[in-house]
């Protein structure tokens, strides 16, 4: 899929002008130093995306506080034609919120706070952080189904733009029922927030805002349970594996399983009890599954490290892309691909002898009703020929391949209905645009 840069949107000074009226002269940044730093993502993460995102820049970054100023944000650029690219907490890892027309960056950190919590279900705005939602949800004795490895990530920003994380194993991504209803506003003339819920939320989820902005949501909770950390460690990725996979078929299902080649366990965040030497599995079990566990472990010809509450936290950091933002800081030099399907483990050799310096992260995921491994990928980077080479071959051995090196929408839903519906939802084309192919 070629990627195409949109043209660039004018924002006037009356339009500003207009803006300022509407959400106040504080919340409108028209410094360098603020329409930068809200201009750029985790995108850097990629050496593709790296070299191709072009270093376009918003005129203007606006924050509204209310529903009401966001409607109206929307108004004004509708008025004028004026691009706008809504941001979170800019933790997205491909693009999602650089603005390629310029124009406005919408930050929704102003519509913050939870709203509501009852059995199995909390509504907040899309500006509350994770981190946020889970302490309220467990003051109810509850905890969130699924969140992000970026804790600090938002809600908004993690529905427009991400996908799974710790929970998922067990209940699965966005769109197996985590989001029960969103309110989100198009980009019209004089927009109203509508609330969507059911089927109709599920074209919205990871669409990078191009089919109108989510100001709040209802997302998904379950009992909460007494969890623990499992770190263990093995000679051989494939008996850490082995050991993974029959970890996944707990009762109590797991919070997170996770596994690491021996080679990338130095790139992580250090722990004094995980060995830099040895393939790593590392798990959030209920505290019930402890003895199971380390016989799991045992069966494998591992070791356990450590059984501790206190290390849930470095397990949901060491784990899906967290891992890539880990190693990239260490060495820049190195490239991820989001990989899955049994190839993984049954061609291990295979698969890493396509890409130099091969590297494996598994993540337990739920998918299509079973439980097994996706992951990533981490090679050294040589050029992009050699990549995508490298994603045809990986592709001819059965393995999943998602390409993260690419701003453009099309790895998740069905294309023609997310047109279709931002064609609805803004007719004009000014939501996030080059983003939707």
């Amino acid at each position: 899929m070629v990627a195409t840069l949109p043209p660039r949107t004018v924002t006037s000074s009356t339009c500003i002008d207009e803006l300022r009226r509407h959400v106040g002269d504080q919340a409108v940044r028209v410094d360098e130093h603020h329409r930068r730093r809200a201009s750029r993502d985790h995108a850097w993460l990629s050496p593709v995306l790296s070299a191709d995102l072009p270093d376009t820049i918003a005129d203007v970054v606006v924050r509204p506080d209310t529903v009401d100023q966001l409607r109206a944000v929307l108004g004004v650029a509708h008025e004028h034609g004026v691009a706008v690219t809504p941001r979170g907490r800019g933790t997205g890892n491909y693009g999602q919120s650089v603005p390629l027309a310029g124009g406005i960056v919408l930050d929704s950190t102003g519509l913050a706070g939870v709203l509501d919590v009852e059995p199995g279900w909390i509504h907040a705005g899309a500006g509350t952080t994770f981190v946020e939602l889970e302490a309220v949800a467990n003051e109810t004795g509850q905890e969130l189904a699924m969140f992000p490895s970026t804790v600090n990530s938002m809600l908004g920003g993690f529905l427009s733009g991400g996908a799974g994380g710790t929970g998922t194993l067990e209940h699965g991504f966005l769109w197996d029922g985590f989001v029960d209803s969103a309110e989100i506003v198009p980009c019209w003339a004089e927009p109203e927030a509508t609330v969507h819920a059911g089927a109709a939320v599920a074209p919205h989820l990871h669409s990078y805002g191009t089919t109108g902005i989510i100001t709040s949501a209802r997302v998904r909770l379950v009992p909460a349970r007494w969890w623990t950390a499992l770190l263990a460690s093995f000679d051989s990725f494939e008996a850490a594996a082995a050991a993974g996979t029959a970890a996944m078929a707990f009762d109590p299902v797991p919070r997170n399983v996770v596994v690491d080649d021996a080679s990338l366990v130095g790139y992580l965040r250090e722990h004094a009890r995980v060995d830099p030497h040895r393939a790593s599995l590392r798990a959030i079990i209920d505290e019930s599954a402890v003895q199971a566990a380390a016989e799991v472990v045992w069966e494998h010809g591992g070791r356990v490290d450590l059984v501790r509450s206190d290390a849930v936290g470095y397990v949901v950091s060491t784990s899906f892309n967290h891992v890539t933002l880990q190693a990239k800081r260490v060495d820049p030099g190195l490239c991820h691909l989001q990989v899955g399907g049994p190839a993984l483990l049954e061609r291990t050799d295979e698969v890493r002898s396509v890409l130099p310096c091969t590297m494996l992260h598994l993540d337990g995921q739920l998918i299509d009703g079973a439980r097994r491994f996706g992951g990533l990928l981490i090679s050294r980077f040589v050029d992009r020929e050699q990549l995508y080479r490298g994603m045809e071959r990986l592709r001819e051995l059965g393995v999943f391949v998602l390409d993260p090196h690419t701003w453009m929408l099309g790895a998740h839903g069905d294309l023609d209905e997310l047109r279709a519906l931002a064609a609805v939802q803004d007719p004009k084309g000014l939501l996030n645009p080059g983003k939707l192919p």
